[in-house]
C-alpha cells in the first residue's frame, strides 16, 4: 500500500497531534474550476460520474490547483436511487431529477438491491484509478448519502422548498418510510465499505436534509439509520465523517453515532459545539462558503475567527459550512488554503 505523504487531514479525524490544521471543501472538485468547466464542456455531468478517467481527473484538479490537504472522489449520492432502478436526469441550473418517485410500499417492493461491485462498478474503479494517479499525496475521501437524504430524494423527485410529500410520506406510512431507510442503510454500508476496499482512505455520510425533520423526526428517521449505516462499515481504522445539515438539536447525539468526525454548517459555533462534544469527536468546518465572495482581507479575517473559535489543539478540519458555489473565484479558494496552513501552525 502506497505510504500516504501528507496525512494530516487522517491524523485531525483521529484527533492526533499535527503541526497544522489541514483543509479541503465540500464540492471542491467542480464548476468553480475553469479546468473543471473544460471537461464538463465535453462530456455531460452522469457521464463524468460513470467514466472513471474523467472522475478521476476532476477529482485531482483541486490537489494541482488549490493545494487542499485531501481529495474527494468526483461522484453524486443518487448514484444509489438510480442503481435500485430509478431513473436519474441531472438538469442544467436546475439539478437533479428522479422520475417516478416513491411514493406507497409497492413502490418500495419494486426497487432493486444493489452490489457495490456490480451496479456501481463505475465508481469503484473511480476510487482504484483516483487513488493510483495521487500516488500518495494526499488521502481520498469517499462519500454517500445519508439514508434519510436519499430517500427525501427518492420521494420527492428532485429538490424541494417545504418537503411536502417526504412529510406526508413518514407520517402517513411511516412502515413505509422504515422499510425504504433500513434497505438504504444496508446499501449505504455495503457501498462504503467497497468504497474503502477499492482504496479510500476515509469516507462522508452527508445527510444533507437533516435539518428539515424536529428533533424527534431527526432521531427517528435519520439518526438511527445513521448510526446502523456506521455500525455496519467494514473498515480497518478508516475515519467516517458525518456532515449532517441544519441539525443543532442532536449534537451530542449525532457525537456518539459512531462517527470519528462531525461537520458543522457555518451557523454553529465551533467553539461551543467543542466544548460539548470535541472530546469524544473531531470537527470539520465551518466558514460561510458566501465569505470567499469577499475580499482577501475579509477572507482572512473570517478564517482566524474559524481558527480561533476552534482554539488551540487536534482534532479540527478546516472546510466550509457547505459546499462550494460554482461562481466562485478560485484564486479566493486558493487564498484560503494558503491563510489556513500558514495560520494554523500556532493553534498547534
Amino acid at each position: 500500500m502506497t505510504q500516504i505523504k501528507n496525512d494530516l487531514f487522517i491524523k485531525a479525524c483521529k484527533r492526533e497531534p499535527i503541526e497544522r490544521t489541514p483543509i479541503w471543501v465540500m464540492r471542491q472538485a467542480g464548476r468553480y474550476l475553469p479546468e473543471y468547466r473544460a471537461v464538463r464542456d465535453k462530456y455531460d455531468f452522469i457521464t463524468m460520474c460513470k467514466t472513471p478517467e474523467l472522475a478521476a481527473e476532476v477529482t485531482i484538479q483541486p490537489i494541482d490547483l488549490i493545494g487542499v490537504d485531501a481529495a474527494i472522489i468526483f461522484s453524486d449520492i443518487l448514484v444509489i436511487p438510480e442503481a435500485m432502478g430509478m431513473k436519474l436526469e441531472m438538469i442544467e441550473s436546475k439539478g437533479p431529477k428522479l422520475y417516478n418517485p416513491i411514493r406507497n410500499v409497492d413502490h418500495v417492493n419494486s426497487l432493486k438491491s444493489v452490489d457495490p461491485y456490480r451496479e456501481l462498478k463505475y465508481v469503484l474503479d473511480a476510487v482504484s484509478l483516483t487513488k493510483k494517479q495521487l500516488n500518495g499525496r494526499v488521502p481520498l475521501i469517499g462519500f454517500a448519502g445519508a439514508p434519510w437524504t436519499l430517500m427525501t430524494y427518492m420521494v420527492e423527485g428532485s429538490g424541494s422548498k417545504n418537503f411536502s410529500e417526504i412529510k406526508k410520506f413518514i407520517y402517513n406510512q411511516p412502515d413505509a418510510a422504515h422499510k425504504l431507510l433500513d434497505l438504504l442503510a444496508d446499501i449505504v454500508a455495503n457501498y462504503l465499505s467497497a468504497k474503502i476496499e477499492s482504496g479510500a482512505n476515509a469516507v462522508q455520510i452527508f445527510d444533507t436534509w437533516g435539518g428539515i425533520l424536529s428533533p424527534d423526526d431527526f432521531a427517528q428517521f435519520s439518526l438511527q439509520y445513521i448510526t446502523k449505516v456506521i455500525s455496519k462499515i467494514k473498515r480497518s481504522s478508516e475515519p467516517v465523517i458525518v456532515f449532517a445539515k441544519g441539525v443543532h438539536y442532536k449534537l451530542d447525539d449525532l457525537a456518539s453515532c459512531g462517527a470519528d468526525v462531525i461537520g458543522l454548517d457555518w451557523t454553529m459555533n465551533l467553539k461551543n459545539v467543542r466544548n460539548m462534544i470535541g472530546s469524544n469527536v473531531a470537527l470539520q468546518g465551518n466558514l460561510d462558503p458566501t465569505i470567499l465572495y469577499s475580499p482577501k482581507e475579509k477572507i482572512l479575517n473570517e478564517a482566524l475567527k474559524v481558527l480561533e473559535s476552534f482554539g488551540k489543539g487536534n482534532g479540527h478540519i478546516f472546510n466550509l459550512g457547505h459546499g462550494i458555489l460554482p461562481d466562485v473565484n478560485p484564486d479566493h479558494l486558493k487564498y484560503l488554503v494558503e491563510v489556513v496552513k500558514k495560520e494554523s501552525v500556532r493553534f498547534h
